[in-house]
């Protein structure tokens, strides 16, 4: 079980974030037409995984608006924004903010991600929502960076997630 805290109060997830070294976990999450993909389908690519508790939050909206700047530059690379938004709500997102070198995926149909990659909270007012964490995997779906965010309201750390990438 991780601990971070949502202004200065203690919430859980189920568990850590996969380690540095280790081969991430499959998953599926619906797309915003909602078709399912799979970390398979990103096979030969970096992946940076933006996982948030919700879209219609400043902090996790801002996350999104800074990978979809950062994409642009990155070779190879696929940018996966996860929470457990309807996809209904990703897509106005997208479309109000122009959205369009990131992925918005959902995992609201059976919070596999969550489970998976260990970041749904068990307690507290995001209870059932993902933690704000970062996890970079390279071509090969090794995970060779993550971070979970200590502090929820706070952004992630995109200079180290984006220099990890690019040290790859």
């Amino acid at each position: 079980m991780a601990t971070v805290t949502l202004k200065g109060n203690a919430i859980h997830t189920i568990g850590d974030l996969p380690a540095v070294g280790s081969q991430a976990p499959e998953f599926q999450l619906t797309k915003n037409d909602l078709s399912a993909t799979s970390l398979a389908d990103y096979k030969g690519q970096k992946v940076i995984l933006n996982i948030f508790p919700s879209v219609d939050t400043g902090t996790c909206a801002q996350s999104v608006r800074e990978f979809n700047k950062e994409a642009t530059s990155l070779s190879n690379t696929v940018v996966l924004c996860i929470s457990k938004d309807l996809p209904f709500a990703q897509a106005r997102f997208c479309g109000a903010e122009g959205i369009d070198k990131v992925e918005m995926l959902s995992d609201f149909r059976n919070g596999n991600f969550g489970e998976a990659y260990q970041v749904t909270f068990i307690d507290g007012p995001l209870e059932a929502l993902h933690s704000r964490s970062i996890v970079v995997l390279d071509e090969k779906g090794e995970v060779i960076h993550t971070e979970q965010v200590a502090e929820t309201v706070d952004e992630p750390d995109y200079a180290s997630a984006l220099k990890a990438l690019r040290d790859a």
